[in-house]
C-alpha cells in the first residue's frame, strides 16, 4: 500500500496515465554500486552469469535468439523496474470512436526510475505490437534509464541505434501498442520470456542475451561470478602463453571448461 506522503513525493513527476492503484510500489532497494561495478567490469558478462545461475539452480537466463539486442555491442547492468501490460478489449478504431485514451505507462515508469535502472516490460511476448518506440526511448534517456528489456515488440529501432540506447526485445514491428494494450501494474512481479522478475532483481544484458539475478541471491551470485571470471582470465593467459595441458589442468580441469 502506497502511503499519502510517498505518493505526494512522486506525483508531480508522473504523466498521470497510470492510476495510483496500479502502482504496486514506487521505490525498492537497489544494489550497492560496488556490486554493479564487478559485473560491469567483465567483458561479455552474461555467459559467466548464466553458468553461475546454472550451478545454483536458478532459471534466469534468456538467450539473444529470444530477446534480441537492438543495438549491438551494448552491455547493461542494473536493477529491474517492472511494467506489465494487458490486452485492451476493443480494436483501436472502435476505441478511437469511443474517445478512449491510450494507457501505455512507460512514461510513468520512467518518472519513478532512478538513474541506472533497467525497465522490464511484460507484454506476454507479443511480437506483433510495439510497447516502446522513439518517444519512449527519448523519455528513458532523459530519466537516466540504463536500458530496457521488452518481452514484446518495439519500433523506431533506427533511432534506438542512432542514440546508442540498449534495448532487448522479442521482435520489431511498426504497429503501435496504443489502444491495443493497457498498463496493468507498475513495479509488481512480471514474467519476461518465462523468467520471473521482481523489482530490484538485477538485469545483466549483452549481445549473448539477458540474465536476471534474484535480489536475494545477488551477493552470492556476484561472488561466484567474480571467482569464475578470474579463473577464466588465468586460463586465457595460460593458453595464449602456450601453457602445457598440465598447467591448464592445474588452473581448472578441462571437463569444467
Amino acid at each position: 500500500m502506497i502511503g499519502a506522503a510517498e505518493w505526494e513525493k512522486y506525483e508531480h513527476r508522473l504523466a498521470g496515465v497510470v492510476p495510483k492503484e496500479r502502482f504496486a510500489r514506487l521505490s525498492f532497494p537497489r544494489p550497492r554500486p560496488e556490486v554493479l561495478s564487478v559485473l560491469k567490469g567483465i567483458e561479455d558478462p552474461t555467459p559467466t552469469v548464466s553458468d553461475i545461475l546454472d550451478q545454483l539452480g536458478i532459471a534466469g537466463t534468456v538467450p539473444a535468439t529470444i530477446l534480441h539486442p537492438i543495438c549491438a555491442g551494448k552491455v547493461v547492468v542494473g536493477p529491474a523496474l517492472t511494467i506489465r501490460y494487458v490486452a485492451e478489449p476493443l480494436v483501436p478504431r472502435q476505441a478511437m470512436l469511443n474517445s478512449a485514451k491510450a494507457q501505455l505507462g512507460d512514461k510513468d515508469a520512467y518518472a519513478i526510475a532512478e538513474p541506472g535502472d533497467v525497465v522490464v516490460f511484460d507484454n506476454s511476448g507479443r511480437e506483433d505490437i510495439s510497447t516502446m518506440g522513439g518517444l519512449s526511448t527519448h523519455y528513458a534517456l532523459k530519466a537516466g534509464v540504463a536500458g530496457c528489456i521488452v518481452d514484446g515488440g518495439v519500433r523506431d529501432v533506427g533511432l534506438m541505434r542512432s542514440v546508442g540506447f540498449g534495448v532487448w526485445s522479442r521482435g520489431i514491428t511498426p504497429i503501435t501498442g496504443k489502444l491495443r494494450v493497457a498498463t496493468l501494474e507498475i513495479n509488481g512481479p512480471v514474467q519476461c520470456a518465462d523468467v520471473s522478475v521482481k523489482p530490484g532483481d538485477l538485469v545483466v544484458a549483452d549481445d549473448n542475451g539477458v540474465c536476471f539475478i534474484p535480489a536475494e541471491r545477488l551477493d552470492e551470485v556476484v561472488a561466484m561470478v567474480l571467482e569464475a571470471a578470474k579463473t577464466e582470465e588465468m586460463l586465457m593467459q595460460a593458453i595464449s602463453g602456450g601453457g602445457s595441458m598440465d598447467n591448464l589442468r592445474s588452473i581448472l580441469p578441462p571437463e569444467k571448461w
